[in-house]
């Protein structure tokens, strides 16, 4: 996994990032990081709930077909 890394690596992560961003920027930098994976997930899973549903509208109609015939 290319993301392996313990707490050490994260320690080093936050603190670059107060070095870049300054830490009166870092609450905004993480809500706004927050706020993205929070939209990303809400995404993703409506568009799991569109793919299931699609699926069982193409599983209806085969068995409608299959009884037709």
């Amino acid at each position: 996994m290319p993301f392996n890394f313990g707490w050490p690596g994260l320690i080093l992560i936050v603190l670059v990032a107060l070095l870049l961003f300054g830490p009166s920027k870092l609450p905004q930098l993480g809500r706004a990081i927050g706020d993205t994976l929070r939209e990303f997930r809400k995404s993703s899973r409506n568009m799991i709930e569109e793919a299931e549903a699609d699926h069982a509208v193409e599983v209806k109609q085969e068995a409608e077909r299959k009884a037709v015939n």
